[in-house]
């Protein structure tokens, strides 16, 4: 079982996590001229309205990922990752868990997320933990797959 700790989303670990993130998305998806994607910056993934959530395994970084408040008052949840090495034992799972508790503590009734048409996993756990599809409620050029949960 690992440990969700929220951390500094300026920190070294937490950058790390989005840049391996981000490394792998670009390998994926390539460019596209003129394409948008939501802000997700350390200062959005900051208190009062964000924060950021690592997952550690045995005293080691395996995942993380941030939420953000939407201008209309949900949070949004952004730069999920885990490291390709600790794939395959439920650490998404676990960490969007952590995300989703985070997101009830900053005062959100629900949180939204959006995923690309290249990742059909991540697509497949959202559903599968109860996120029902929406429309395109923050202009990503590069999802394909936009959701909400309510949260108790």
């Amino acid at each position: 079982m690992s440990e969700a700790r929220r951390i500094p989303a300026d920190s070294p670990a937490a950058l790390w996590v989005v840049d391996a993130m981000w490394r792998e998305v670009q390998e994926i998806y390539p460019e596209i001229p003129g394409a948008t994607s939501p802000s997700a910056t350390p200062a959005d993934f900051s208190p009062p309205g964000g924060c950021f959530v690592a997952l550690y395994d045995d005293g080691h970084l395996v995942a993380g990922g941030g939420i953000k408040r939407l201008d209309d008052g949900a949070g949004e949840i952004k730069r999920m990752y885990v490291v390709p090495e600790a794939r395959g034992r439920g650490l998404a799972r676990e960490l969007l868990a952590a995300l989703e508790d985070a997101a009830r503590d900053l005062g959100y009734r629900c949180v939204r997320l959006d995923t690309g048409d290249k990742q059909p996993h991540a697509e497949a756990l959202f559903r599968s933990t109860g996120y029902r599809e929406i429309g395109n409620y923050n202009g990503n050029d590069y999802a394909a797959f936009w959701a909400e949960k309510a949260l108790a």
